[in-house]
């Protein structure tokens, strides 16, 4: 009877495939090595990335007939689980999951799944069913089990049968030989190495000018419209090209030879005398690195102009080593005289003509503007959420010499893209909040490159204030600021890369079943890096938008040129705006300058509060957003032309807010006492009054409303709820004769209703 039951096993595995049968002959050699004495080697992996591989659900076997059953008779499920038990508990069974790939993470995983598996099907295949047989009746060996659960984890986790597959696809150790064209020309790398000031980009820009084809690769819209517009007025037929804008030269149908381009839309396919990349030491981004990086080594150039700071300088040869090119230095030594004064500026009562104060948040914009106006003096505001027209009309409005004003309130916005005549920079502050590499937010003080390009703005070359001055707002910061500009840029150690959507989509074709957010996170677990010149770019940014818009039936090229669009996470509105354009898109239903009014509650009406003004920002971004996304998928943007023009609108209507940004803090504040919410600015004079709540004034409650988890609504009703507690308890202490001492306003790190401080009894007499 076990002759034949041998036989009907040995007929079953012969029809197996040659993979099936391979496994049988390592699970016999692991029985012999185990025997002998020494275990198998174990590959080690990381459980950690393991874990990032989410298992596939298995269907039950679909055969009608239970085969097995008529051949050798039903199974006993009790006896069936009791063998499971044992083969998942054996040393060799582990050894052996170890060699083919299954950590302990996926071993826990797979080996569950088996055993639902088996105890839950109706019928088992007819093969595996037999050797369960053979095992209860003695026939067989437990380790038999092994070819069929080996076959069972990698329907559960595919990518054990493409790890070698998913590992050369993520090889990113030598990204210069991603670029065939560029690497076959012998290209000439020039270095220009300066400080602000220092005239590094004029020279580079001289030779764009001069050359019959170049290009402009800059950081800024604002950057390459500026080159855009300088290169079409001095004669040189000059093409704009950002995210979310193309403007010509000469015409539509009619390239010009030369184009002034954001990094991240360089052209890596189209020959060029010569190419600038501005500000390349912003290659060492956590988040736009890769961008530089790209450009650097993937621009088709007879020569390559670089212009940035000198702590570049290292990193840019030893990537060059990898490319066969040689890197020519040219130095600039700072135009003008900068001067770091002995003492800080300590009030604003001591501002100047010339003056630029900087700050690292809006809540310190809005409160330096709201104290310096009070002082009769006229304020130009400049920060990062501003459209580029607005920034420019306070730009002009500062430079004017003729303008009232003055004076500027800037956050570091200004370090690069905008021509400012500042006579003396003041850091109103030394800390500012930034991204690591692992998209962590932390707070710190600021580097010395970023100090040295801010500080750098004042005293500019051909202005009427050639000499510079730097000082700090607090006497406690002017000694660590004096530090930190005596230093020099640290050496930049390494550049950013990013997954290509042509990767990605590589990666969903081994695994099908993974979300884009999900082959992101393998995919950069399991790169290889060289580590000594790159670092992965930071993807949360990439994997919030993702995770979003999972839901959403897109297709993977689609969904990944969605998740690439220059979306601030932070802007509730913008995010649920986004949302709503994927799933149009998703229903092949154009989004049209209609949705897009109706959405945004067009026509606009010029902003009564801070909170009006953050609200226009908002539409205007998403009106980038708009822009940026009609360049990719034409047919379904159509009407960019009429978004075009009402951004345009837009933008006058939010200057205008701007220019009266006092009156939209007066407003917010008038509306504060009628029990409308801070939108985000601290209270500039602070009126003592007893038992009233502080909720509507506290930083937390700025940050629950910037973030969309606290309404204005909400907070009316809390503030009600507050006061009514109040009546309770004083109601209470008058019948029980007890006095209590009146809240006061706590300091400014935020209170909420009911986090009011603690009264303390007094002592009867």
């Amino acid at each position: 009877m076990q002759n034949s039951r041998r036989c009907i096993s040995l007929i079953c595995v012969a029809r197996h495939p040659p993979s099936l049968r391979a496994t049988y002959g390592a699970v016999a050699a692991a029985r012999c090595l185990h025997r002998v004495g020494p275990q198998c080697s174990r590959k080690k992996h990381e459980t950690h990335v393991s874990t990032l591989f989410k298992p596939v659900q298995v269907q039950a076997n679909v055969d009608c007939e239970d085969v097995g059953s008529e051949l050798v008779g039903k199974l006993e499920k009790s006896e069936l689980l009791k063998i499971l038990n044992k083969f998942t508990q054996r040393r060799e069974t582990k050894s052996l999951c170890s060699e083919n790939g299954l950590d302990s993470y996926l071993q826990q995983q797979a080996f569950g799944s088996f055993r639902r598996y088996c105890i839950e099907a109706e019928n088992l295949p007819v093969d595996l069913h037999i050797i369960f047989s053979d095992i209860m009746q003695g026939a067989g060996h437990i380790d038999d089990i092994f070819p069929y659960f080996l076959r069972h984890a990698k329907t559960v986790f595919p990518h054990l049968d493409c790890m070698d597959d998913l590992k050369k696809i993520s090889d990113l150790r030598q990204p210069a030989n991603w670029y065939t064209n560029a690497r076959a020309l012998t290209r000439k790398i020039v270095f220009h190495s300066g400080p602000t000031n220092s005239g590094k980009t004029y020279h580079a820009m001289e030779r764009y000018l001069r050359a019959k084809t170049g290009v402009y690769c800059g950081p800024l819209k604002l950057l390459a419209t500026e080159v855009y517009n300088k290169a079409n007025e001095r004669g040189t037929p000059c093409d704009l090209v950002t995210g979310e804008e193309r403007k010509f030269g000469i015409s539509e149908n009619s390239p010009a030879n030369h184009v002034a381009c954001t990094v991240e839309m360089t052209s890596v396919n189209t020959p060029y005398e010569v190419a600038v990349i501005d500000e390349i030491q912003q290659i060492r981004d956590p988040q736009r690195g890769w961008a530089w990086t790209r450009a650097f080594l993937g621009l088709i150039a007879d020569e390559v102009h670089v212009c940035g700071e000198a702590g570049a300088l290292e990193l840019l040869q030893k990537i060059c080593e990898t490319t066969g090119e040689t890197v020519e230095v040219r130095r600039y030594e700072r135009l003008t005289e900068l001067t770091v004064e002995a003492s800080a500026l300590g009030s604003l009562d001591n501002v100047m003509p010339g003056d630029c104060i900087v700050c690292f948040s809006k809540h310190d914009i809005y409160t330096v503007s709201r104290e310096i106006e009070a002082r009769g003096k006229e304020v130009a505001v400049i920060y990062g959420g501003l459209p580029p027209g607005t920034k420019l009309a306070q730009a002009a409005k500062f430079n004017d010499p003729a303008n009232s004003c003055k004076v500027m309130v800037a956050t570091d916005a200004i370090g690069m893209g905008l021509n400012l005549s500042i006579r003396r920079i003041i850091f109103y502050s030394l800390v500012k909040p930034t991204m690591n590499e692992r998209g962590e937010r932390e707070i710190d003080t600021i580097s010395v490159s970023s100090a040295l390009q801010i500080a750098g703005r004042a005293g500019r070359f051909r202005t009427q204030w050639e000499h510079g001055y730097v000082t700090a707002f607090k006497a406690e910061d002017l000694q660590t600021l004096q530090r930190i500009l005596a230093q020099t840029p640290e050496p930049l150690k390494q550049a950013g890369l990013h997954p290509t959507a042509d990767q990605i989509e590589l990666y969903a074709y081994h695994l099908p079943n993974s979300s884009l957010s999900n082959l992101m996170d393998i995919f950069v677990n399991l790169c290889t890096v060289d580590d000594s010149l790159y670092f992965m770019c930071n993807i949360e940014d990439f994997k919030f938008l993702a995770e979003m818009i999972q839901h959403v039936p897109l297709p993977l090229r689609a969904r990944y040129v969605f998740c690439c669009a220059p979306i601030n996470r932070k802007m509730p509105f913008v995010c649920s705006m986004f949302l709503k354009i994927a799933r149009q898109y998703s229903r092949n239903e154009p989004i049209t300058f209609e949705f897009i009014k109706h959405s945004c509650g067009w026509p606009f009406k010029l902003p009564k509060t801070i909170l009006d003004l953050v609200h226009l920002e908002s539409v205007f971004d998403v009106m980038d957003l708009y822009l940026w996304l009609s360049y990719r998928f034409m047919d379904l943007f159509p009407e960019a032309g009429n978004v075009r023009d009402a951004q345009k609108e837009l933008d006058e209507i939010i200057q205008q807010g701007v220019f009266q940004i006092t009156r939209l803090l007066k407003n917010t504040e008038a509306s504060q006492e009628g029990e409308t919410p801070n939108y985000g600015m601290r209270r500039v004079t602070h009126v003592k009054e007893p038992r009233l709540p502080s909720a509507s004034r506290g930083r937390l409650t700025d940050r629950l409303l910037a973030q969309g988890l606290l309404t204005p609504g909400m907070l009316s009703e809390l503030r009600k709820e507050w006061d009514a507690q109040q009546g309770g308890q004083t109601a209470a202490s008058t019948s029980s004769k007890e006095s209590q001492e009146p809240a006061t306003d706590s300091d400014d790190e935020g209170s909420y209703p009911g986090s009011y401080k603690k009264t303390r009894r007094k002592r009867r007499k």
